[in-house]
Formats: structure tokens, sequence, C-alpha cells
């Protein structure tokens, strides 16, 4: 064997460089990817877990409306309640959210919803079901307008807006929904505070709409004659 000459070492020691650098490449290119692809499947892992429960909590939906007769006590004991309405503030009155027949009708509805305890869903759930057709009927007052409490409107199946925000009102509160009374006139109305709620429902800062005899408003909508009229808030 020849003995080697210093250009052939230096180039032979060139090659195992340029080879080991090489090889030192790849092996940054395999943890790269290996990093990257673990990085996405976690990345993955967050979105599944994120999206379903925000998605739920965004903007739920009730999966199912009560009928009245399946949350309705058999016997409803109507008692002696003040109807003077000398004021807007005397609605506050009919509120009444502790009344035993009031919580078996709200906590009856909200339980065969599937909210599974989303307060936005409940108000879906309590205002369809006050909305629906099957559950109550729109009457019109007397010249002499009478004010029904909740109790009296889910009794006789029917009555008009006073009624109904009456009924609404105190079926939210009794699942811990605040509410106000919204008056514009000749019409009156109910608002529900709900912080969860999504933006395109309220009306003011976390206010949401709720007008149960609007025959085409949905969740968080009222009429467009509402809306241009002065309102006041009780």
């Amino acid at each position: 064997m020849g003995v080697m000459k210093k250009e052939d070492f230096l180039k032979e020691a060139i090659d195992v460089e340029e080879q080991l650098n090489s090889e030192k490449e790849e092996l940054r290119k395999e943890r790269s990817a290996l990093w990257y692809i673990l990085a996405v499947f976690l990345a993955l892992i967050v979105v599944s877990m994120i999206i379903p429960y925000y998605g739920v909590k965004l903007d739920p939906e009730p999966n199912y409306i009560a009928k009245i007769g399946e949350v309705l006590p058999d016997e409803i004991i109507v008692g002696n309640k003040s109807r003077e309405i000398d004021n807007k503030r005397d609605f506050l009155k009919f509120l009444d959210s502790g009344d035993e027949v009031v919580k078996q009708v709200a906590d009856g509805v909200v339980s065969k919803s599937g909210c599974n305890g989303h307060k936005v869903c409940y108000a879906k759930a309590l205002f369809y079901f006050v909305k629906e057709k099957d559950n109550l009927n729109y009457i019109n007052d007397p010249p002499d307008e009478y004010v029904k409490t909740a109790k009296e409107t889910l009794k006789s199946g029917g009555g008009d807006c006073d009624d109904f925000s009456v009924l609404l009102a105190n079926l939210l509160q009794a699942v811990g929904i605040s509410t106000r009374f919204v008056f514009v006139p000749g019409h009156v109305y109910v608002e529900a505070y709900l912080t969860e709620a999504i933006g395109k429902y309220k009306s003011e800062s976390e206010w949401v709409s709720m007008d149960s005899t609007c025959e085409y408003c949905e969740f968080g909508e009222i009429s467009i004659s509402s809306s241009n009229k002065k309102k006041v808030y009780v």
C-alpha cells in the first residue's frame, strides 16, 4: 500500500466532515419533523376540546320545548293578589318566582329541555314555552285592563302581552335569571340579564329581549314597531 499523500489525506478528511454534517442535517430535519407532527397533534387535541365546549356555551339550543300539560300541576289555587296598576312599577307586584306552581313549571320546562345547566338555553326554553301557541293563546284584554298573575295565566291558558310578560318574568326568575319589563306605547315585553349570551341577542349591555306575543320574533328580537318607540324599563 502506498503512502497517502497530504492532499489525499485532506480530501478524505473533508469528505468525512461533509458526511458527518450531512448526517447531522438529516437528523435535525427528522427531529424538526417529529416536533412539528407532535405540535400539530397536540393542537388538534386542544381544538377538539375547546370547540365543543365553547360551541355549546356560546349559543346553546334546547332540544325540546315542553307541552303545558307535561309541566302544569293538576290543581292550581289562585289567591287574591293586588291588581292595582297605577304606574308601570306596579307590575313588580306580580313577581313571585318562589311560588310553588311557578317553580314547578319552570323546573319542568328546563329539565325537559336538555340544556344541561346553561342559562341562555334555559331562557330560550322558557321563552319558547310561553310563546308556543299550543301552550298559551293570545287573548285581548277588555278596555278596563286586567293583569293576571303567573298562576292565573297558566290556569286560564291565555292572556295578552301584560299577562305573558308577567308569566315569562316569573319563570325566568324561578331558575335564577334576572329580568326587567320593557314598556313601549301600548305594549310590554321582557328582557333577561344574560352575560353568557352572544352579542347578536343583546339589545343593550347584557340584556336580551324576549317578546313572547310577537308572532314572528325569535329569541333576542322585537318587532320593528316596538324598536322605533320610546322604551321605559322597570
